[in-house]
């Protein structure tokens, strides 16, 4: 049985690296033009070409999402950056509209094609439809259960490659197609500039009653009603792989790299550990424990196992729990002394507690017990943003481990 892809977002070039550091076999990321996520910090061209070097020379793979719903304004230009990206030699472009299909088939007919969920692709009629264009790979509606999914593995071509999201952020507008930011604010979600109005508060008006705003349910603050929990999906991967897709797919090209690298970790433990053990593969809490330590929010399994009910969203906050500061990325170790060169993330203080994560393995408990500065001087704080800090390590780590404090 060929193994599932573990599928990792990369909003950045340091992003890309810890994802494959951590255990992804492929990133998917957005250059600065034709992506969804306008926000993120995307990759200019130079980043593009160092990353598919960082990718390719571990045998990983890039695609390069150009997934918005375009106008006629956004065509100019677009034939020269599909060029580009076929230059570059990128896995596949990730694309959701028939037009931009067209110009990649027609400019690098050898491109591998995914069609993103923005295309709503719900049934085996319509993979079909797009397999016998060209795609090689259907990115599946959020909206599909379990049952739904095998089906459409079922009627398929076995060289159709299906991909799903298995963890993140969850969009209560049908498989990412919003009109609500547009509406609201004037920028459109379907072109990059989401806004995330479902995660704001809401209060009812009635219509003769102007003014007069009433709570959607008892609580003074508002509600709100459009704010869906987080996907997670790490206690059930057997189902999920056992229905037939090709790629499990991480969202969230906007979060932190500690949240990429913690996030893949874990589920590439449970990944390795099923396809090792297969019927003797029992899930192990401690994966669930660790993508709860990266920044998330109630979790939910979406329309898995069945519809989403009133238990799917959350009412009272649009926060994220966070229990964890990601405070310190590992950039050299010394064998010798055991002395680690860190790159502060948040400020350090002696005597604190934290947990070190290496990217293989399990995580250890220390103290701080010495910091130095880079002039070698005793500190007792690491105050300042990527200050360099030596520092004495419990055990061995390598380079991108993290340091977190609870």
């Amino acid at each position: 049985m060929q193994k599932v892809e573990l599928l990792a977002p990369a909003g950045n070039l340091e992003k890309l690296k810890m994802a494959f550091i951590y255990g992804a076999d492929a990133v998917y990321l957005g250059g600065e033009e034709f992506g969804l996520r306008a926000k993120a910090d995307n990759f200019s061209r130079e980043d593009l070409i160092e990353g598919i070097d960082f990718a390719h020379s571990r045998g990983k793979k890039v695609y390069v999402t150009m997934n918005i719903i375009p106008h006629n304004d956004d065509f100019p230009g677009m034939p020269n950056y599909i060029r580009f990206l076929g230059e570059l030699g990128v896995d596949a472009i990730i694309l959701s509209d028939p037009g931009v299909f067209s110009l990649v088939k027609e400019i690098c007919p050898d491109m591998e094609i995914h069609l993103s969920t923005q295309a709503n692709n719900t049934n085996y009629m319509s993979a079909k439809f797009w397999h016998n264009l060209g795609v090689k790979r259907i990115v599946l509606a959020r909206e599909l259960s379990i049952n739904e999914i095998s089906e459409i593995r079922k009627n398929t071509p076995p060289d159709l490659e299906l991909e799903v999201f298995i963890h993140g952020a969850m969009c209560i507008s049908y498989s990412g197609r919003c009109l609500l930011s547009n509406y609201m604010t004037g920028r459109d979600s379907n072109r990059g500039h989401c806004a995330h109005p479902c995660r704001w508060k809401y209060h009812l008006m009635e219509e003769k009653r102007p003014g007069e705003y009433f709570p959607v349910y008892e609580n003074e603050r508002g509600t709100f009603i459009f704010n869906s929990k987080d996907l997670c999906l790490i206690e059930y991967l057997p189902e999920i792989i056992n229905a037939g897709v090709t790629s499990l797919k991480i969202e969230g090209r906007m979060k932190s790299a500690y949240y990429v690298a913690t996030v893949v970790k874990a589920y590439r433990q449970a990944i390795d550990a099923y396809y090792e053990l297969g019927e003797n593969y029992k899930f192990d809490p401690k994966w669930l424990e660790e993508v709860s330590k990266a920044s998330h929010r109630e979790f939910t399994t979406g329309f898995y196992f069945e519809k989403p009910s009133a238990e799917t969203q959350i009412y009272h906050t649009s926060s994220y729990i966070r229990d964890y500061d990601f405070i310190g990325l590992v950039l050299e170790y010394d064998s010798n002394t055991g002395i680690a060169k860190i790159e502060q993330r948040n400020k350090m203080v002696l005597g604190e507690e934290i947990e070190v994560v290496n990217p293989e393995g399990d995580y250890f408990v220390q103290t701080i017990e010495s910091m130095k500065n880079i002039d070698g001087e005793p500190i007792d704080s690491a105050p300042h943003p990527q200050m360099i800090v030596y520092m004495p390590m419990k055990q061995p780590v390598t380079p991108y481990a993290m340091l977190r404090r609870k």
